[in-house]
């Protein structure tokens, strides 16, 4: 991890360098912009700690010339206690983070790690190819669209709620990628998945020794999105106990760690989602009422699949090529019979059940296109009545859920593994049975249980 230290004190370039390298960071030193500017035109450095105050040129007219030439390194300000001002100037020109002299060493290194990990999360973001939303052309999601266009230019807080699949999160990205934060951090955090024990650490941070196992400080999802977008999903899962300490963070743009009564200034952009009714929940005493208006600045309703099946089509198109991307497919096609019939579902389980099933028909199709033929199988209600009932291809009900997918990441024949096994269960091994849900032939079928050695 390369370092570059910029101070005119030099007993202050050797602890700091010395005390770096024991943390296991490579540390060069400059003693002056001008010395700083030439090391920087030969090498890319990971990392700029930045006096402020120096002879000749002083640290925020290096941090200008930095900035002017596109250098992306991250910049932390090192400065006296009687230099705020310019540390907060130096933060409008794009410094990451500053710390005001005399520091604890734990506190830097802690800065500097945030630093690091923030910026490597950022390059992240901004290698995801913008986010194809799901908005349609339907009325009530066009006015959506129109919504949380407007408010992505915005820094106030978006609620937004709908039914388990419906498209919170990409809807939230798709907000972060349109407003000025778009090439800074974004943050997902699923509340329902902390333990509710561990939910204030890790949202708020704590110090080292606040309660037992706290071997270090560390920070939480809050300052971990520092100057980008925090996605808090199931908000409706944040314990009453905790939700005058959220609305704090909204209100005041500080955090408290857990052990430290000290504020520690965040400034982040929050998006919060819920499927529950916040309005009733505040009505039973289990959400706070001034937290509740506090997140409903813009809220935005995102409506269930079967509400918009005019849609479908559209959002059709959008997830095969999602899904061609991720099995990194030269094509994925559907007949227009087979959209015709999924016009015909109400889709409990929303836009994430229509994800699986294309997903599942374009692991399994021969030809790379998803056929009448395969969504009748997968979905056997709409088969005519002859067809259904005790049918040997009929399923049990929980075998379309949403979340029957094998782990994200997962390669092309590990996904089509998964589903030829799955659809043996269903039909307790029955081969001409199986191929035939499967919308492939018999021989196709058997060749594949070879192939992946499917007992």
């Amino acid at each position: 991890m390369t370092t570059l230290l910029v101070d005119d004190d030099q007993n202050v370039r050797q602890s700091l360098s010395r005390f770096l390298e024991l943390e296991g960071f490579e540390c060069q030193s400059a003693a002056s912009g001008l010395e700083a500017q030439s090391l920087l035109s030969r090498r890319v450095y990971e990392l700029i700690l930045l006096d402020l105050r120096m002879p000749g040129m002083d640290g925020l007219e290096l941090l200008a010339w930095i900035t002017a030439l596109g250098i992306t390194t991250p910049v932390i300000i090192l400065s006296a206690h009687g230099e705020v001002a310019d540390a907060v100037q130096a933060m409008k020109l794009g410094a990451r983070d500053y710390l005001t002299k005399p520091y604890d060493p734990e506190e830097l290194l802690l800065r500097i790690r945030r630093t690091l990990h923030t910026a490597q999360l950022e390059r992240r973001t901004r290698e995801i190819p913008e986010t194809s939303c799901y908005w349609g052309s339907s009325p009530q999601n066009s006015r959506n669209y129109t919504l949380a266009l407007k408010a992505a230019a915005t820094k106030s807080t978006i609620l937004l709620t709908g039914e388990s699949g419906t498209g919170k999160e990409v809807t939230a990205q798709w907000i972060h990628q349109q407003s000025p934060r778009h090439d800074r951090i974004f943050l997902p955090v699923n509340l329902a998945s902390l333990p509710e024990q561990l939910m204030e650490s890790e949202l708020f941070g704590y110090e080292k020794g606040a309660f037992t196992g706290a071997a270090t400080r560390r920070e939480g999802f809050f300052e971990t999105a520092q100057g980008g977008t925090l996605f808090l999903d199931e908000i409706g899962e944040l314990p009453l106990s905790m939700q005058a300490a959220f609305l704090r963070v909204l209100q005041e743009g500080t955090v408290r760690r857990v052990g430290n009564p000290r504020e520690i200034p965040v400034d982040i952009r929050v998006i919060c989602a819920t499927n529950r009714n916040l309005a009733e929940m505040v009505t039973q005493g289990t959400f706070r009422t001034d937290l509740y208006y506090r997140l409903n600045v813009i809220p935005i309703t995102l409506p269930p699949l079967r509400h918009r099946l005019e849609d479908l089509p559209e959002l059709t198109a959008i997830l095969l090529d999602s899904i061609r991307n991720r099995l990194g497919l030269a094509e994925l096609s559907v007949e227009p019979e087979a959209i015709r019939r999924l016009e015909q579902y109400r889709f409990p389980g929303n836009i994430r059940e229509l994800e699986n099933i294309l997903e599942r028909c374009a692991i399994l199709s021969d030809n790379r296109r998803v056929t009448e033929a395969q969504i009748l199988q997968a979905l056997p209600e709409l088969r005519p009545a002859a067809q259904t009932g005790s049918s040997p291809y009929s399923r049990s009900p929980d075998s379309r859920s949403p979340d029957s997918r094998p782990p994200a990441g997962s390669s092309l024949r590990e996904l089509e593994k998964h589903a030829i096994t799955a659809a043996l269960l269903r039909h307790g091994g029955n081969r001409t049975h199986t191929a035939a849900e499967l919308g492939i032939t018999r021989k196709t079928l058997l060749q594949k249980i070879r192939d992946y050695g499917i007992e």
